[in-house]
C-alpha cells in the first residue's frame, strides 16, 4: 500500500469538524448491527472511504510515494515469513503468544533484522503483560488462568514496553513519520478474558474518542467495523 503527500492533503481537506458520537443501540450485538445497517439502511460504506485494491508485493513504487507494509498476529512465528519491500512496517498486534518478556525480546530482535526505515507496533490481546490493569487483576486470582504469565514477578513486566527498542510502540498515542500522522490503539471487544478487552458500548467508545482529528493511518488490533 503506497501513499503520496498529495493524497493525504486531499483527504485532510475533506475532513469535517469533530463529531459527537454516541453509543449505538446495536453495539452489544454486532451481527444485528451488520444486518440493520448494511441491508436495511445501506450504511455499510461510510462517507469519504475509498476502497483500494491490494498492491502486488513486487510492484514498483511510484516516485514520491511511501510504501506501508502491514502485518499482524505473527505469534512468535516470524522465522518463515517472507517480508515484502517497503518504507514503513506496521505490526497490528499479537506479535507474541502471551506477552512473556522472552517472547518480546525475540520479536524485537527480528524487527532489528528488517530493513524498513520505520517500524510501528501496537499490542494485541495476546500481549497480556502490556495491559497493566489486566496483569494486576491476574496476579490476584486464586487459580492460574495463564500459568506462565501469572507466575511472573511484577518487576519483570512493569516496563515490558521498553524491550521494544527496534520500533515505535503506540498505545493510545500517535507518531508522525514522513509527514503521515499514525495513531495506534490495542483495545477490542471482550474476547474470553484476554488482554486489552473492553465491553462493547461506552467503554470502547471512550477509547475511540481519544483518537485525534486529522489522523492519516489508524492502527487497531480488532477491525474498526465489526
Amino acid at each position: 500500500m503506497a501513499f503520496s503527500q498529495s493524497h493525504i492533503m486531499a483527504a485532510r481537506r475533506h475532513q469535517h469538524s469533530r463529531l459527537i458520537i454516541e453509543v449505538d443501540e446495536y453495539s452489544s450485538n454486532p451481527t444485528q448491527a451488520f444486518t440493520f445497517y448494511n441491508i436495511n439502511q445501506g450504511r455499510f460504506q461510510p462517507p469519504h472511504v475509498q476502497m483500494v485494491d491490494p498492491v502486488p508485493h513486487d510492484a514498483p513504487k511510484p516516485p514520491g510515494y511511501t510504501r506501508f507494509v502491514c502485518i499482524s498476529d505473527t505469534h512468535s512465528r516470524t522465522d518463515p515469513i517472507q517480508m515484502p519491500y517497503g518504507d514503513v512496517l506496521i505490526h497490528a498486534g499479537d506479535f507474541t503468544e502471551l506477552g512473556l518478556p522472552s517472547e518480546v525480546k525475540k520479536f524485537n530482535e527480528w524487527l532489528g533484522s528488517l530493513p524498513y526505515e520505520y517500524k510501528i507496533v501496537i499490542a494485541g490481546n495476546h500481549e497480556l503483560t502490556f495491559d497493566q490493569e489486566f496483569m494486576a487483576d491476574l496476579i490476584k486470582q486464586d487459580f492460574y488462568y495463564f500459568p506462565s504469565v501469572s507466575k511472573l514477578k511484577p518487576e519483570s513486566y512493569e516496563n515490558v514496553q521498553s524491550l521494544l527498542t527496534n520500533c515505535i510502540y503506540l498505545q493510545d498515542s500517535e507518531v508522525t513519520v514522513r509527514g503521515f500522522r499514525i495513531y495506534g490503539s490495542p483495545w477490542q471487544p471482550w474476547f474470553y478474558g484476554w488482554g486489552f478487552n473492553l465491553p462493547r458500548g461506552q467503554a470502547l467508545l471512550e477509547k475511540w474518542n481519544l483518537i485525534p482529528d486529522g489522523i492519516d493511518i489508524l492502527i487497531t488490533h480488532g477491525p474498526p467495523l465489526g
